[in-house]
């Protein structure tokens, strides 16, 4: 089992970074959580059978975690996927799905599924909106979800908030705990998709220098974990090692430093700095 970083940047564009977009490889499985600019190039890089991503999870509904949605459904067909692709996300996540298969892309989809008949014909698309518990279990791995906080007290208006819902999730196989924070500062929700892993896949946006300014310090305080933060949830949830992702564009690798000095402070396991296309043994 192994993790693979297709991209660990965020939604401003980085020559050296792709947005944040997590897969585990599982054998001859390929589990996507979001789907980033350069998700499927990124597949590509990595060596990953294109058709064999399957399925999908979406944490939040920024763009730079779905910009890319459609290209996973599309180039999962044309690379021979055979069975309907599924795609699990917070409430809203089907009627995305639809509007890019309906409103979208429905020209292009009708083009090749009836202009390129070798392609054997459209295959499904099954997008399901979930909320926090259990979510997937095929007996060989399961996967739940969690609530986290992302934005909760920028002070948005209470209806956009009933419609805002972000998730991270807890990967459990052959007796091991993967959690993927999606985007969050530190919560409930987060400690628990956290306990005791054995890799925590989190992002980590700014070292504590950074934090020099009124909109940093709110970010820092309600949208992204920072380099002040970090390391402290981690030890508090008894995670064994830790990958770093989200990161921002950079001149200069300084303020890498500085982040991982920030979270070395708190946190005494192994600490990964994410790169676009690392793989993590786990």
């Amino acid at each position: 089992m192994k993790v693979v970083l297709l991209g660990t940047g965020g939604p401003r564009p980085d020559p050296h970074r792709m947005a944040t977009t997590t897969l585990i490889r599982l054998g001859d499985e390929n589990i996507l959580f979001d789907a980033g600019r350069g998700v499927m190039v990124q597949a590509a890089k990595a060596g990953v059978p294109l058709h064999a991503i399957n399925p999908v999870f979406i944490t939040h509904h920024h763009f730079d975690h779905i910009g890319d949605l459609y290209d996973v459904m599309l180039n999962t067909w044309l690379h021979g996927r055979k069975d309907a692709l599924r795609i699990f996300g917070p409430p809203d996540t089907g009627r995305l799905v639809n509007t890019l298969l309906t409103q979208v892309y429905d020209k292009d989809i009708t083009w090749r599924d009836k202009g390129e008949p070798t392609f054997g014909g459209w295959k499904p698309v099954i997008a399901e909106d979930i909320i926090a518990g259990p979510v997937l279990d095929t007996g060989r791995w399961k996967v739940s979800a969690e609530f986290v906080r992302h934005g909760d007290g920028l002070g948005m208006p209470p209806a956009f908030l009933k419609r805002w819902t972000c998730l991270g999730y807890r990967f459990e196989a052959e007796g091991k705990v993967i959690a993927i924070s999606g985007d969050t500062v530190p919560c409930e929700g987060l400690m628990r998709l956290a306990h005791n892993a054995d890799l925590l896949v989190q992002c980590c946006f700014l070292a504590t220098p950074e934090i020099d300014n009124e909109h940093f310090r709110r970010l820092a305080e309600h949208t992204l974990a920072c380099g002040d933060t970090v390391g402290k949830l981690a030890t508090a949830a008894g995670v064994k090692r830790l990958a770093l992702t989200h990161h921002r564009p950079r001149i200069g690798s300084d303020m890498l430093r500085a982040l991982r000095a920030d979270v070395e402070a708190d946190f005494f396991g192994e600490i990964i700095m994410g790169e676009d296309l690392m793989e993590i043994e786990v």
